[in-house]
């Protein structure tokens, strides 16, 4: 309850007032985008180094002292890049967290060249315009402007552009986190790879502000047997033996799991959605939870159905060697994304009793890594309602969000440093072509993110003049 009533309350604006972005700002961040998707970052056949280098040289020639523009990751290829803008220390450094690799993309699966930013019918496409180097351009903009100001921050002003946020063995996040901390050790991180303004038949209508996120984890379930011959079939075959696996983990309806972060965001979507639905995100909301309206909630959408409990799904399928040759090992992935607060020992409990044959292994591919709710505080709410008043004029809903996937801003929870999600580039609620072919923004809303980060970071900094003495 105490979350909800943060949103009722009236909140403090930042220290100083963010100018707009002048068309020369705008200009250049359009510039610094178009660098971006120009160049290959994807894991595969790409690399993050180069641009890196780029967006550091920028830095450089606008000011920032060399030693606090770092360039920085354990391999020649994927670096990160850390820039520091310092301040006068009066209050901890703040962490403004994106990634700059992407999912690889091939020309044959796109209408238009992916790495090249191409503007159309007022949309911005390209590999990476939403995940995640929109948001990145609005970031380095953003703080080019806090440098060019002059002004002096109250607090060391910090961005961290990250590689291997998709899919790494090793993500940048992860490597700066626990091998340099002191470079990115902050008393909170916006991450720009989560949250931001929903567009709702054509009007912005809302605010999403990640405060946590689900846990992802995964196992995999192995059948084996001494294989044979395709001609004599037996009945312990290990697709069989799998399939029978499969099946009772598709039974598996875990718990109603309520987080606080969850019930806030349903309490600010109800106003948003058919009567009906309201009707049942109130009753869901209601203590003791009403288990049939809950049920019934998440028939909506797999979105309600992911944000209500701990999911597990299959994802991969490997079985045999050869077609006349009987598998000796049938294996498929299951992919969990597990309720902050609910521990990996507990789902595998429940996933082995799921499971009717013993003789199904069960391994863990990689360890669960804890990320606890951030609290929702009212003077970090209060920088990011400024910066929404200086960008659009105007108030708009902030709704919490539990994010269903996974972003880089797990690591920093997991240190115990909280992470708040949040972009300011308005995308209209359907549109989600992130990892997907022509993915795209539209024009008017990069404009208006790099209005948003120039004033959040602004305000975070809680800049002020210099003196003349």
């Amino acid at each position: 309850m105490r979350m909800l009533i943060l949103f009722a309350a009236l909140l403090v604006v930042g220290p100083m007032a963010a100018q707009a972005p002048s068309e020369a700002a705008q200009h250049e961040a359009r510039e610094i985008l178009t660098e971006m998707v120009s160049l290959n970052t994807s894991l595969q056949r790409g690399d993050v180094t180069p641009l890196a280098e780029k967006l550091a040289a920028r830095f450089r020639k606008a000011g920032v002292p060399a030693a606090d523009v770092q360039v920085i990751g354990p391999e020649a290829k994927n670096k990160n890049l850390v820039v520091r803008v310092r301040g006068k220390g009066s209050a901890r450094p703040v962490v403004f967290l994106a990634h700059l690799d992407v999912v690889d993309a091939l020309r044959g699966d796109w209408s238009l060249e992916p790495f090249a930013l191409t503007e159309k019918d007022g949309w911005l496409y390209g590999r990476g315009t939403a995940d995640d180097k929109g948001p990145a351009a609005t970031l380095v903009a953003g703080v080019l402007a806090l440098v060019r100001s002059k002004a002096v921050p109250e607090r060391d002003i910090i961005l961290a552009l990250t590689s291997g946020e998709e899919n790494a063995d090793l993500p940048g996040a992860a490597w700066l986190v626990h091998d340099h901390k002191q470079l990115v050790d902050a008393d909170w991180v916006f991450n720009f790879d989560a949250g931001g303004p929903a567009i709702d038949h054509g009007k912005l209508a809302w605010i999403e502000f990640q405060g946590a996120e689900k846990v992802y984890w995964t196992v995999t379930l192995s059948a084996r047997n001494p294989g044979g011959h395709s001609s004599l079939p037996r009945a312990d075959n290990a697709i069989y033996e799998l399939i029978n696996a499969l099946r009772g983990v598709e039974a598996v309806s875990f718990p109603v799991d309520l987080t606080e972060v969850a019930r806030a965001q349903l309490g600010a979507r109800a106003q948003f959605v058919t009567a009906p639905e309201a009707e049942l995100i109130r009753a869901v909301l209601k203590q003791p939870l009403d288990s049939a309206a809950a049920y019934r909630l998440a028939r909506f959408s797999p979105s309600y159905y992911a944000l209500l409990r701990t999911t597990c799904v299959p994802t991969m399928l490997a079985a045999g060697h050869a077609e006349n040759a009987l598998p000796a090992l049938a294996t498929a992935t299951i992919n969990c994304r597990i309720i902050p607060g609910e521990n990996a020992a507990g789902i595998l409990q429940v996933l082995r009793r799921a499971i009717p044959d013993t003789g199904i292994a069960i391994a863990e591919i990689n360890p669960a890594k804890p990320s606890p709710p951030s609290p929702l505080l009212p003077e970090r709410l209060a920088l990011v309602k400024a910066a929404i008043r200086s960008t659009w004029g105007r108030d708009v809903p902030i709704s919490p969000v539990q994010e269903n996937g996974a972003t880089d801003g797990v690591f920093f929870r997991n240190a115990g440093t909280p992470v708040y999600g949040v972009t300011g580039i308005p995308m209209p609620v359907g549109e989600e072509r992130e990892h997907g072919r022509d993915e795209r923004i539209p024009v008017k809303s990069f404009r208006d993110g790099v209005a948003f980060s120039t004033a959040l970071i602004a305000g975070t900094a809680g800049t002020r003049k210099p003196s003349r003495k």
